[in-house]
């Protein structure tokens, strides 16, 4: 097998796939509260394209698949994509992030059809808040859409919070109590202000050293491994004898670049190389045409940045995140 690997010898073996550009929410460091010129149906990789695609990966070391969106879960059947997926390659992970919305109906069909685990967002515990903060009013609730992955065995569950400073950083101790009876591996993301987000700016960062500072005052942290299956950069830690982990993850204080593993593959077929650049090479175009992909994917790895250009808050072409699945 030629293994996959950038400019910089990172090996690649991790491809997080945006299934739709549509989001049933409208949260306010994703998507504008207007939305986006959502792509048209005749753009969008159809569930037999993806698979395709990560057939011809697959053979060329590709092992981690991530479900992303928009938010996946809008798109019909899902679980038909995670079969062909499963047959499309020797996998070791098929992992779906999602804001858990539809995870109580879905949750058991997802299992079923090959999915792993999933990430669900949780920016809030409060259903008051979840409205502000999602712009949308869904019945909805992070811990019963955990409780749900976790019965079907979606498991490791980990929540993923995006703090914003003023918005929902009273809540870090909240939610790092979940982790003490709960097997489910919290993560504390720092914003990162990217696009037309414009309303959201450094000054609402919470960088990850108050995070755990806060989260301290709970109970005792120590370091602690992460969930058994993951492909992040959280760094991970425990209260004495809790069930599950807390987790940061530090794009704008600590940065990560180094140990990437990582492309994405847009909704309409493009290989992005890094979240926060603007190079990218159309796939959609060969694999329509019937040819190898793999002198295209090549190329986009040695051409794939060092590192991402986030703090200079130089961010090429995205006008928001829902666009490349975060």
């Amino acid at each position: 097998m030629t293994i996959l690997r950038d400019q910089f010898g990172r090996h690649i073996e991790y491809l997080r796939v945006s299934v739709t550009d549509r989001c049933n929410f409208r949260c306010v460091y994703c998507m504008p509260v207007e939305g986006l010129p959502w792509l048209p149906k005749a753009q969008i990789l159809s569930y037999e394209e993806i698979a395709e695609v990560v057939r011809q990966l697959s053979a060329l070391g590709l092992r981690r698949i991530r479900l992303t969106g928009g938010e996946p879960t809008i798109r019909p059947q899902l679980d038909e994509l995670v079969r062909l997926l499963r047959a499309a390659g020797s996998l070791e992970d098929v992992s779906l992030s999602t804001n858990g919305v539809r995870l109580p109906e879905l949750a058991g069909r997802l299992k079923a059809a090959g999915l792993d685990r999933v990430n669900i967002s949780a920016d809030s515990l409060r259903p008051e808040r979840i409205r502000r903060i999602a712009r949308r009013s869904l019945d909805f609730h992070p811990v019963a859409a955990a409780t749900a992955a976790e019965a079907a065995g979606l498991g490791p569950v980990k929540l993923n919070v995006v703090l914003l400073r003023g918005v929902n950083d009273d809540e870090i101790e909240d939610f790092a109590r979940l982790t003490v009876t709960r097997p489910w591996h919290v993560r504390f993301i720092e914003l990162m202000p990217v696009g037309d987000m414009r309303e959201l700016t450094p000054e609402h960062i919470v960088p990850s050293d108050e995070v755990l500072a806060r989260a301290a005052t709970v109970a005792p942290l120590s370091p602690a491994e992460g969930p058994a299956r993951g492909n992040g950069p959280a760094r991970y830690y425990r209260y004495p004898d809790a069930a599950g982990t807390i987790g940061v993850i530090t794009p704008m204080t600590h940065t990560y670049c180094g140990s990437c593993n990582r492309v994405r593959l847009t909704a309409d077929g493009r290989l992005r190389t890094c979240l926060f650049g603007d190079h990218e090479v159309d796939l959609r175009t060969p694999l329509r045409a019937g040819e190898a992909l793999e002198p295209y994917v090549r190329r986009a790895l040695a051409e794939k940045p060092r590192e991402h250009e986030l703090l200079a808050l130089r961010i090429g072409g995205l006008g928001a995140l829902s666009q490349v699945g975060g």
